[in-house]
């Protein structure tokens, strides 16, 4: 028995503004500043000695490589995504980057942000494109009834508003 576990399918390629730019700091703060910083700390190591039990070393060494594998995921990702700044034309339904007002069954009114599979936040009422809900919002108008299955059962969701500005700031 293998333990091979096939890839997982891709994210959709959308990306808001914001996004974009949170992603390439990211990637700016890792490569310019973390990085040189952890390879001062491996080069001071190795220059101590023996290195099987030299913990600044075997540790400064994993952290290397964590860093060198989320830029090359960034620097490829950041290729591939397809960054969207404008406002659909019909703004009555729920298209990507769009903020929506829903309301399940039980009267609890919920606000989201539909965003792009990086940059998805739960805590910050940001909710994926390619989430089930969030799958099941896009294209939808104001003052629809959507019913999405979920493990405890079905769910039912009342669309009540779609903007495409930010105004509760």
């Amino acid at each position: 028995m293998s333990r091979y576990r096939p890839p997982r399918p891709k994210g959709s390629p959308y990306i808001t503004q914001e996004g974009e730019q949170r992603l390439r700091e990211e990637l700016k703060e890792l490569w310019k500043v973390e990085r040189p910083v952890v390879t001062a700390v491996v080069q001071a190591a190795a220059a101590n000695g023996d290195r099987s039990e030299n913990g600044d070393y075997i540790y400064g060494k994993k952290r290397l490589r964590e860093i060198d594998s989320r830029v090359r995921f960034l620097r490829k990702r950041l290729d591939e995504l397809v960054v969207v700044t404008s406002a659909p034309t019909n703004p009555d339904k729920a298209y990507f980057g769009a903020y929506v007002t829903l309301e399940n069954a039980e009267g609890e009114v919920h606000h989201w942000r539909i965003v792009g599979p990086d940059e998805f936040d739960l805590s910050a009422q940001k909710l994926s494109c390619d989430s089930p809900l969030g799958r099941a919002l896009l294209g939808k108008t104001i003052d629809t009834e959507i019913v999405i299955e979920s493990p405890s059962g079905p769910q039912t969701w009342y669309l009540n508003a779609v903007r495409y500005v930010d105004d509760s700031r």
